[in-house]
């Protein structure tokens, strides 16, 4: 059997300041970036808390899987709620309105995205476009978030990578269930 030619090659990662950036409140860790995937894949921890969700949102190039170490977290997609703890996933399709809030002081989560057809994941893109270097393995006691941000810069980086971030009425049609940005999420 012959072997396809790959770019991808072996590497080893631990979650470290060289490897994170601060990112509108939270923290993401790149466990395996796209660029080291042959763009299949990408794997990152998330670390954040209530206030620091991402609107309403589609992934137009990857699927994305959410695996909690830490917390729990309630997420929106298409007519379904569902809550999520440590050790449970919640698997959001390509192409599919999704939405989530923290339920829990602090959550940590892996989120796994994968390519869907010929292209390459954008997701880790995004982040590393828009996130900061961290001096911390802490979360910011303050920091910007999409709630205070311009959101020209996000949404840029978000067409630039696949990612459709939705308007407030496109919300209300596609996950009537969602509460609504930036409300903080109390309960859990």
């Amino acid at each position: 059997m012959k072997a396809l030619e790959h770019t991808a090659r072996v590497f080893e990662r631990t979650v470290t300041l060289d490897s994170t950036v601060a990112y509108m409140g939270s923290m993401m860790t790149f466990l395996a970036k796209a660029s080291e995937t042959d763009g299949r894949f990408a794997l990152m921890e998330y670390y954040t808390k209530p206030g620091n969700e991402p609107p309403p949102h589609i992934h137009d190039r990857e699927h994305e899987m959410y695996f909690v170490l830490e917390g729990s977290m309630r997420f929106y997609c298409e007519d379904k709620t569902m809550d999520i703890s440590a050790g449970d996933v919640v698997f959001l399709p390509q192409g599919k309105a999704h939405a989530f809030n923290c339920l829990s002081p602090q959550v940590r989560t892996l989120i796994l995205v994968a390519a869907s057809g010929e292209g390459s994941v954008g997701l880790d893109t995004y982040f590393l476009t828009v996130g900061e270097p961290t001096r911390s393995m802490s979360l910011p006691g303050h920091a910007v978030t999409y709630v205070e941000e311009t959101p020209e810069r996000a949404i840029r980086a978000c067409n630039d990578n696949g990612i459709y971030l939705m308007s407030a009425e496109e919300t209300r049609k596609a996950l009537p269930q969602y509460p609504g940005f930036g409300v903080r999420r109390d309960e859990g």
